[in-house]
């Protein structure tokens, strides 16, 4: 991509002309709500994939309505903009799609009721977000992840990313790549921006909503698919120590993908290689999203 273009305020403009005033009422106070959607470029057909669009538009408008934000787009709305935004950058690549609905009008006093809000849609050019193959190497989190009595985790609320923020950059300052936070009862939660999953007794492990995470979206990709192969998904507390004598662990996220965790806290995961389990899941994944299966087609939105 070259000259790119963002929906904004509306309609489809040059991206470097969709800017926000300093007096923005989101700028101020966080308060809006976003999301992550991948497209993946498939050489052989020539075309991108998005991958499950719908269910990430969905989950946008619940947490415009968990946050009583006004707006009133409906998915059907989202998708076409995001389409039509994808072609008229004409991409041929993979790529990360940002929509956020936010509260754009130019006043004081942090609240969500009665605030105008807006929709703006972004695009940029991303392969790995975090490395896939190599393993990662993790900490425990010394910041809690926030309750949702204190901002709501099933909602992707902006405000809320501080606290992912202080995480990481805790993690990436102690030599490590990502994250793990604990609840406020002590059990884990999550990464700073991924779900995560652990393998103990050929059996798979994940947090339960219980645990503050957010619903995410590969997350729930990663139990169907699990299932659907045979294994058994337990969705549970977890203690932290849980995490050390695991066979695997791995994450999952739109950004992330599926990437396995080779370290936590200094003790190496299992034989300090990818897990089958994981291996078999992260293989299939990457087949379904790029288009190179017919599995859940019903996943994939082609662009053109």
């Amino acid at each position: 991509m070259e000259e790119t273009y963002s929906y904004f305020e509306g309609k489809i403009i040059p991206a470097h002309q969709a800017k926000v005033s300093i007096q923005t009422h989101a700028f101020q106070y966080g308060t809006a709500v976003f999301g992550g959607i991948r497209g993946y470029y498939n050489p052989d057909k020539k075309n991108i994939f998005i991958f499950r669009i719908r269910d990430h538009f969905t989950r946008l408008l619940q947490s415009v309505k968990i946050m009583q934000l006004q707006f009133e787009k409906s998915v059907d709305e989202l998708v076409e903009i995001t389409l039509e935004l994808i072609r008229k950058n004409q991409c041929m690549e993979n790529i990360y799609i940002r929509p956020f609905i936010y509260t754009s009008s130019l006043q004081l006093s942090p609240r969500f009721h009665d605030v105008k809000a807006d929709l703006a849609i972004y695009i940029l050019k991303l392969n790995d977000y975090l490395d896939t193959k190599s393993g990662l190497k993790t900490m425990v989190s010394s910041w809690r992840r926030i309750e949702d009595t204190i901002i709501p985790t099933l909602s992707k609320a902006s405000g809320g990313y501080v606290n992912s923020a202080l995480a990481k950059s805790e993690a990436v300052q102690n030599g490590c790549e990502e994250a793990i936070f604990l609840d406020s009862k002590g059990y884990v939660s999550e990464g700073s921006a991924e779900n995560i999953f652990l393998v103990r007794h050929g059996k798979i492990i994940t947090p339960s909503i219980s645990s503050c995470i957010l619903e995410g979206i590969t997350r729930r990709t990663v139990i169907e698919l699990a299932r659907e192969l045979g294994y058994e998904v337990i969705e549970r507390d977890v203690s932290r120590s849980e995490l050390y004598i695991a066979e695997e662990v791995f994450f999952s996220g739109t950004g992330v993908q599926i990437a396995w965790v080779k370290e936590i806290d200094k003790r190496v995961i299992g034989d300090g290689n990818i897990g089958p389990i994981t291996q078999k899941l992260q293989s299939l994944y990457f087949d379904i999203v790029t288009g190179n299966t017919s599995h859940k087609e019903k996943w994939r939105t082609p662009v053109y």
